[in-house]
């Protein structure tokens, strides 16, 4: 006998229980039509990943009842298909602490009934899951039977670990159906195939995971939900970073089940990274209601990689860019910023600061008196530059971008109010080497067939400078960028010792200053604006580290 089974890859927006609902109910009609008999949807569907502590909220829970209610209400003429629904669950009791206190969940609806509901068992509670914050965690296996198939439901966590999935085989499931909000970083949807072909080789069973995609604030969801059979291998494997209902063809007999389906091809990893900030970015802007974007087009790579990423993502129309030129910028800067602006088709004006930086220097001479210039003064710039930014993000209601990536974010080589100001730091999870790849695959690569490459070549070949004093390069402050990409890597994501790294072959001095620099800008660090994280360890709910703090390794 063959079945079909449908997984709604979909992008949820956080608290929108209709729209969200509404979104369901259209993907099960259009599943129905197809003559799917299986609708599996992401995890905590019905809400939106990661409410974070609104689950603490009653009206929120009450809400996300409601809403599951709607779906069971007008699906219920869609005989024949059966709707795994995610949503949050509401407990009948408060715990001691006087929080009301909830599972995830996830529903099986069948002919606009909720036949049975699961409870997530395995609540991750690392990196940037919350869960045991939110849910208590439930405790038996959920087995439902689909045209004489039975399937073993399991939510997220629940199929990284062994015994869930182990409790459904027992129970009598001879297919397992995961739902999953799982947050992408480079590598990571290899990474979840490769531990659901364990679970896979570990039951015995074959396997389809439905999973979400969007941008959630600092968070990324990909896609590309897949099935796998009982050997391991891919059956069906959906796009990246994109809505999509999948179709999958599941043959059952007494002795064998088989998954045929459209397999798409993973991506490269520099195309993933495009994929997830531009995601991170549509998202972002769209769901808050920002009308566009702005930002300081400097001249150089890091503005020039946002003003490319935020073109894919939202158009040129919805972009605008401002050269901010000093005493010190360079004239190749200017060209350069007004250069890629052309090619890009976007608002661009210029701002001299020389009359501000001037007045400021005017109104502290007293106070700075008999003090050489220093790094104040160069603050002093990017100060002003910020301040005109915000201004243009009042008057217009467009949402600055910044420009910082994660080299800078690390080692501090930013300035509060200045360069930092704004409201999504789109590259500040992105290493600077890592910069350089991405502005050369995007110039490599031209979806629009426009001719042309958006980013000036001499913007990725000159040495990179924040021109706030004559003749400043990054490498006078900083070790090379490949040094110190690799030392932050070590240290900050992969948690090294200083030892260890130094032993690997790093000069001591460069480990030592690099790691000091990280500790002691945890302050900076957290008056950032948040932005997406691509990496398996970003600057914000993977790192938590107290500012007020004298250990030194």
């Amino acid at each position: 006998m063959t079945i079909s089974i449908c997984t709604a890859q979909l992008n949820f927006v956080v608290g929108d229980m209709p729209a969200n609902a509404q979104k369901i109910i259209t993907a099960a009609r259009q599943a129905h039509a197809a003559g799917a008999q299986l609708l599996l949807t992401p995890e905590l569907a019905i809400c939106g990943y990661a409410a974070e502590d609104l689950f603490l909220r009653p009206a929120f829970l009450a809400a996300c009842d409601d809403a599951v209610k709607t779906v069971a209400r007008e699906t219920a003429g869609l005989n024949g298909l059966v709707i795994v629904l995610g949503h949050p669950q509401q407990r009948s009791a408060s715990d001691t602490d006087g929080h009301t206190r909830c599972f995830n969940a996830a529903s099986v609806l069948r002919h606009g009934v909720v036949e049975q509901t699961y409870f997530k068992r395995e609540l991750p509670n690392y990196g940037v899951f919350d869960e045991r914050r939110h849910f208590a965690p439930g405790q038996q296996a959920c087995v439902f039977e689909v045209a004489g198939l039975r399937v073993g439901l399991l939510i997220c966590e629940d199929a990284w670990l062994t015994e869930p999935a182990q409790a459904a085989a027992q129970a009598g499931a001879q297919l397992l159906a995961v739902i999953n909000a799982s947050p992408f970083h480079t590598g990571k949807s290899a990474e979840r195939e490769q531990t659901m072909r364990a679970r896979v080789q570990q039951t015995g069973l074959p396997l389809v995971y439905a999973h979400l995609v969007g941008g959630q604030d600092e968070l990324v969801f990909e896609g590309r939900s897949f099935a796998l059979n009982a050997d391991g291998s891919v059956a069906c494997r959906g796009p990246g970073f994109e809505e999509k209902l999948l179709f999958a063809q599941v043959q059952h007999t007494s002795t064998a089940i088989k998954i045929e389906a459209e397999i798409t091809p993973l991506g490269a990893p520099e195309a993933d990274l495009w994929n997830a900030l531009v995601l991170a970015v549509r998202d972002y802007v769209g769901k808050n209601g920002f009308p566009s974007v702005l930002l300081g087009l400097s001249g150089g790579i890091d503005s020039a990689l946002v003003l490319a990423i935020a073109v894919d993502a939202l158009g040129a129309g919805k972009v605008r860019t401002v050269m901010m030129p000093s005493p010190y910028t360079a004239d190749i800067s200017h060209i350069d910023a007004r250069e890629m602006a052309q090619r890009l088709n976007v608002q661009h004006s210029e701002i001299a600061i020389a009359p501000q930086f001037e007045a400021f220097k005017a109104a502290l001479a007293h106070d700075f008196a008999a003090r050489p210039e220093d790094t104040t003064e160069e603050n002093l710039q990017a100060r002003i530059r910020g301040t005109l930014l915000m201004a243009l993000s009042n008057k217009f209601g467009a949402i600055v971008l910044t420009t910082g990536n994660k080299s800078e974010m690390a080692t501090g080589y930013c300035t509060l109010y200045g360069d930092m100001a704004g409201g999504f730091a789109v590259i500040k999870d992105i290493p600077k080497t890592t910069v350089y790849a991405l502005a050369n695959w995007r110039n490599a690569h031209d979806p629009y067939a426009t001719g042309h490459s958006p980013i000036p070549e001499r913007i990725i070949t000159r040495p990179p400078s924040a021109e706030l004093r004559p003749d400043q390069k990054d490498q006078d402050s900083l070790p090379p960028y490949e040094v110190l990409d690799a030392i932050v890597t070590r240290y900050m994501e992969n948690d090294e010792p200083i030892a260890s790294i130094i032993a690997a072959g790093f000069a001591r001095a460069d480990v030592e200053r690099v790691t000091r620099l990280i500790q002691v800008n945890e302050y900076k660090r957290r008056q950032a604006p948040l932005g997406p994280r691509v990496t398996p360890r970003s600057f914000g709910k993977d790192w938590r580290y107290p500012i007020t703090n004298r250990f030194r390794a």
